[in-house]
């Protein structure tokens, strides 16, 4: 590409000029464009007699362009032979990856699935400016003091939850920068290493061979680290392992697949972990999500509708105190997306977090002991002062961050 693309129409056209083209430069321009709209993923799903293209930006596929059958299998065997992916399997799912420079050094994370009319690729795109700094995750200011206090700490284990593509490993990479210096040791494990880091060493599970989580970290402690972050707490002898690791002066990130904050303690008790082990290990648990931010070029603010101020309302009420909430919300504007050429068409620019947090303090640590459920766990962290995430995102629809329906679209009404 001559110059990088501003919006979708200007993919669509660049990739319809370059399909006469070579292959690897046909794959080349997918990927340039992809990461020039700041894609996560680019699709591409084989019909019965075409393949469509899509992308995925800000959590949403859009569709590029459709190729014809037999320019699609060219590109298929190009991205098999670019990722490590052996060529004459079809019938069975692959993965492999492969680096390019385009505009800059990145990895891209491959995908084959067998399907009705051909293998389906999915590439997802580790783009490193997706690393920001604890500062830019969209965090309220009590919650950025409570994990920068976290953070100092020596010892102990910070949790985050939430689906995939949730954001969670863009945070535990904020932590790492937040906390590397050169007097202290970092290891990670990971499944697979998404993103690079200088300065840390970084091991990557590989099943087949016997190096899974839970080896691996009890090979990690022998390597004498100060903080270690493990992609993925999956079975009680990582856990086992992670809570010693917290117990006895690491500091431990990982996440877990939860619904919510209060569920990882649940979550924890579920994998056979011993309570008398989690209430002392866990410093804090996050849960997270990822909301679409309003376009800033074309935005728009206007009156909250009376249903939407309703809603608001019983959010805010709820809502504690630290949480420094506006002082008044009569005739409060809302922001409306619109559509313009910068987003696309859709309305919305870019994502950030919405987050929930508690804190294990010694009264939480005594009631984690009676094996609580999720709910009084829940309204027990509530109680103690936790803004949850529904109430997170309400706020920055009063900041003219995002909209109510974008909120009640990723957490639910």
């Amino acid at each position: 590409m001559q110059k990088a693309v501003q919006n979708i129409t200007e993919f669509q056209k660049e990739i319809k000029k370059t399909l006469s083209a070579k292959t690897t430069e046909i794959i080349d321009s997918l990927l340039e464009g992809a990461m020039a709209l700041n894609a996560s993923d680019l699709h591409l799903e084989p019909a019965e007699e075409e393949t469509k293209i899509r992308i995925r930006v800000d959590g949403i596929l859009q569709d590029v362009i459709t190729i014809e059958a037999a320019v699609y299998q060219a590109l298929l065997s190009r991205i098999k032979l670019l990722s490590g992916i052996k060529m004459n399997v079809t019938d069975k799912p692959q993965d492999g990856r492969f680096s390019i420079a385009l505009p800059h050094d990145a990895e891209i994370r491959t995908s084959t699935l067998p399907a009705e009319h051909g293998e389906t690729v999915v590439m997802r795109i580790l783009n490193p400016k997706s690393l920001i700094e604890i500062e830019a995750l969209g965090l309220r200011k009590d919650l950025l003091a409570l994990f920068t206090k976290e953070l100092k700490k020596p010892n102990g284990m910070i949790i985050v939850t939430g689906p995939t593509g949730s954001g969670k490993t863009t945070t535990l990479y904020a932590f790492l920068k937040k906390v590397q210096k050169t007097e202290i040791k970092i290891i990670t494990i990971e499944d697979p290493i998404e993103y690079h880091l200088n300065g840390i060493s970084q091991t990557q599970v590989n099943s087949s061979k016997g190096y899974d989580f839970a080896s691996g970290l009890k090979s990690i402690m022998r390597q004498d680290p100060d903080v270690i972050l493990v992609g993925e707490v999956r079975d009680l002898e990582t856990a086992q392992t992670a809570l010693q690791a917290a117990l006895t002066g690491h500091l431990v990130f990982t996440t877990l697949h939860t619904n919510d904050a209060a569920g990882t303690i649940a979550r924890l008790i579920s994998l056979g972990a011993d309570a008398t082990n989690i209430g002392p290990a866990v410093n804090v648990a996050i849960a997270q999500r990822l909301v679409r931010k309003i376009c800033r070029h074309c935005g728009k603010m206007s009156k909250a509708a009376p249903a939407d101020l309703k809603k608001i309302k019983a959010a805010l009420k709820e809502m504690p105190k630290i949480a420094q909430l506006p002082s008044f919300i009569k005739d409060i504007k809302l922001p409306k997306p619109q559509g313009c050429k910068e987003c696309n068409s859709t309305g919305f620019l870019g994502r950030v977090g919405i987050f929930e947090a508690f804190q294990v303090d010694d009264e939480m640590e005594k009631y984690i002991l009676t094996r609580p459920s999720i709910a009084a766990l829940r309204s027990m962290a509530i109680k103690k002062g936790m803004v949850t995430m529904k109430q997170d995102g309400i706020l920055k629809v009063i900041n003219g961050i995002t909209t109510l329906e974008e909120v009640e679209r990723i957490v639910g009404e």
